[in-house]
């Protein structure tokens, strides 16, 4: 039988039902592989996961050259912290030109990629004891107004997306991770490196680990929320608008122009609008 839990101090009443429904939904299964990235959804759909299914739960995580090195350590971290299993699984999606020509919906290819895995996993002996899993993800209800064409390859493989059922947001995401005591609560998004190019221009393993260091480099200044866009062979750095003047610093300036351009890069620049994530949308036509 599922633990039994009491209302959460400080979650408004709205949350504690939709905390108590999610429980209830995820109980209901035989067990589940959660695809698990480490992003704040995900990781509560996985926690909820281990809490109500224990050892019939898993978390997997798809590595591939477009998943930040920093993202990979806190995905395992937290699933740690949780206490599910947690398996990686390498994806192949660079290998697929729907994908690596990255065309509008280059989401859809690689979602194709990771649950075809996922699929194979539940016949495998790998996974003995979840053939009879669902498969969960972390899509909130937010993100079906959204441009996401990962979701559809999701839906085509019959994987539930609780938190979107549930009418879960963005917001009630990070209400009840942090009345949960979920570190990470207010983690940013961070979606994966690919986005960090505009549609239509090719994508490689090298062009996404270019940026990958460009990212890491900037983290290690001290600079957390970050996009370095990728356009051709220049670098465009969005940070959030109160964080510009400091990487144009005087000294910082200099040695992180003479970085990047020793990554590879021919020019960089600083996008004075500042971070808005999903920019690259813009290019494609408003429906």
């Amino acid at each position: 039988m599922p633990a039994q839990h009491p209302t959460v101090d400080g979650l408004e009443p709205a949350w504690q039902q939709a905390l108590a429904e999610l429980r209830a939904s995820i109980a209901r299964q035989p067990a589940a592989l959660v695809a698990y990235s480490g992003g704040v959804d995900s990781a509560l759909v996985a926690a909820i996961a281990a809490e109500q299914l224990g050892a019939r739960a898993l978390a997997i995580t798809g590595v591939s050259p477009a998943l930040a090195p920093h993202l990979r350590q806190e995905a395992q971290l937290q699933a740690q912290w949780m206490g599910i299993a947690h398996r990686e699984i390498a994806t192949s999606e660079l290998n697929d030109p729907a994908y690596s020509s990255n065309p509008a919906d280059r989401c859809y290819a690689c979602k194709r990629e990771l649950h075809t895995l996922l699929a194979q996993m539940r016949e495998s002996a790998t996974a003995e004891g979840f053939q009879a899993a669902v498969v969960l993800d972390g899509v909130n209800h937010d993100d079906l107004g959204d441009h996401r064409p990962g979701i559809r390859a999701a839906q085509e493989r019959g994987v539930i997306s609780p938190l979107a059922e549930l009418g879960i947001s963005k917001a009630g995401v990070r209400a009840i991770s942090k009345a949960l005591g979920f570190p990470w609560w207010d983690k940013p998004a961070q979606p994966c490196l690919a986005s960090r190019f505009p549609y239509g221009e090719a994508i490689s393993a090298e062009r996404l680990q270019r940026v990958a260091r460009a990212e890491a480099w900037l983290r290690q200044r001290g600079f957390t929320e970050l996009r370095v866009r990728s356009q051709g062979e220049a670098a465009r750095i969005e940070l959030p608008t109160d964080q510009l003047p400091a990487l144009l610093d005087a000294q910082l300036r200099p040695t992180l122009v003479a970085a990047f351009l020793e990554l590879g890069f021919t020019a960089v620049s600083l996008d004075l609008e500042g971070l808005v994530s999903g920019k690259l949308n813009r290019a494609l036509p408003q429906l």
